[in-house]
């Protein structure tokens, strides 16, 4: 029997005050926003990956990390493991190989996202109805 080798990533929805920070990568399409993601580093747990993946990728820093859930992507045999955390501090630097553009937005009014049938979509349906919007 042969098991594939899988790519863990995580996806970091970050709620602050009655906003989520979102993201738009060069390789989304125009006006199409998500959470942040990336993968897991060797020697690196979960927990520590999103941390260092939101620091990298829009320079602030994250508290009260807890797990979602997680989905798996045929494409490239990723196994997506869902965070939501808090703004701890920071101001938004983004690093310009990953990210063209992020900011926080209003849960009431959200620009396009990822569908909830994706883990992203759950992630961020999750962090709205936790603030009741």
């Amino acid at each position: 029997r042969c098991y594939p080798r899988i790519a863990p990533c995580v996806l970091v929805g970050i709620l602050h005050n009655d906003k989520i920070l979102l993201a738009r990568s060069s390789r989304h399409r125009p006006g199409f926003y998500s959470i942040l993601a990336g993968f897991v580093e060797s020697a690196e747990t979960l927990e520590q990956a999103a941390v260092r993946e939101v620091k990298e990728e829009v320079g602030i820093d994250i508290t009260n990390l807890r797990y979602v859930g997680s989905q798996p992507w045929p494409f490239p045999h990723s196994l997506m493991t869902g965070f939501i955390a808090d703004y701890a501090g920071g101001d938004i630097v983004c690093q310009p190989q990953e990210i063209e553009e992020a900011g926080w937005y209003s849960l009431k009014e959200l620009p396009q996202v990822p569908p909830i049938e994706t883990l992203s979509g759950q992630i961020i349906a999750q962090i709205q109805k936790m603030a009741g919007k």
